[in-house]
């Protein structure tokens, strides 16, 4: 072999070492941008997880989503949301608000006592009622969520019929369901459906069932208890004709029956509304409005068409 072709084959064994090594940088080099691009790509999807965990653990949970829901106002109600429920003969010339909680103790004695007289007076058609159903007990120190869920059960009811929402009401407040006020027990959809059960137009109603289940007027019940404060309403039960605020004569702070206590709150309610809008028909008391000495300074009720006057806190 000459000492060409020696030379010759030594340059090209040096040639493919170099294209070898060469080649081998190369593969090195594309397996770190590979290492290197993987690792951005799981920080990355750590980091967007950790950013969705994030997000969602400051998105609004329970009564405070409910909030942002879409609005979805029961049947048989009136003004923005569906806030005003207003029940009665719509040519009652007076309407009579009332403002009640329903773990409220002092609104459970009054409807125990009082609430049949009350009914019969809508029934009569002597003035109509606007209820506005607050739920400040749940953020008192007593705690809990009893009032929000037994009201979005309410418009359940409310949804149902008139006549459903207040024999559904009555029953919450009775003396068999009513619980104490430091127990939430109304924050139990099972126990709001109980209750129903002794309405017979929510036992055995699906529907009524199934919107208690959902929340569906979870969003309704935030929206009514927003106006709390509303006329400067900040304890229940209230009693309101137009802008004047009523009182109930107390009861004699004596040893009694609980019978005997309702019967005198009883008539001490029904003192009130007669000093206010006058005997009822058949009672054979005069009427103070006959020759008009009846006050009528700021008593002007709710009427069809007419500007709610509690529009302003």
């Amino acid at each position: 072999m000459s000492n060409r072709n020696n030379q010759a084959n030594k340059a090209a064994a040096r040639e493919r070492i170099r294209a070898e090594r060469e080649r081998q940088k190369k593969k090195e080099k594309l397996r770190r941008q590979l290492v290197v691009a993987g690792t951005v790509a799981g920080v990355l999807v750590v980091a967007g997880g950790v950013g969705f965990m994030v997000m969602k653990a400051n998105e609004p949970k329970g009564w405070e989503a409910a909030k942002e829901a879409e609005p979805v106002a029961p049947a048989n109600t009136q003004g923005k949301n569906g806030t005003e429920i207003l029940i009665g003969d719509k040519n009652a010339k007076e309407t009579l608000e009332v403002f009640e909680d329903i773990r409220c103790p002092a609104c459970a004695s009054f409807e125990q006592s009082s609430g049949e007289a009350l009914l019969k007076d809508v029934k009569d058609g002597r003035y109509r009622v606007r209820f506005s159903m607050y739920t400040f007990i749940d953020d008192s120190p007593a705690g809990g969520e009893g009032s929000k869920n037994a009201l979005s059960a309410l418009g359940a009811a409310l949804n149902v019929s008139p006549e459903a929402f207040l024999k559904y009401k009555t029953a919450l407040y009775s003396a068999k369901y009513h619980p104490e006020e430091q127990v939430d027990t109304y924050g139990k959809d099972a126990e709001l459906l109980k209750v129903a059960s002794a309405v017979p137009e929510l036992k055995n109603n699906k529907a009524f069932a199934t919107a208690v289940k959902k929340g569906t007027y979870d969003r309704w019940a935030m929206d009514m208890t927003a106006l709390f404060g509303r006329k400067g309403v900040r304890g229940t039960p209230t009693f309101m004709h137009g802008d004047k605020k009523l009182t109930i004569p107390e009861v004699p702070k004596r040893q009694m029956t609980q019978a005997q206590y309702n019967q005198l709150a009883q008539a001490n309610f029904k003192k009130m509304i007669d000093t206010e809008f006058g005997p009822a028909k058949g009672s054979g008391k005069p009427d103070p409005g006959k020759d008009g000495s009846k006050d009528e300074g700021g008593s002007k009720g709710i009427r069809e068409g007419e500007k709610d006057p509690s529009a302003t806190r």
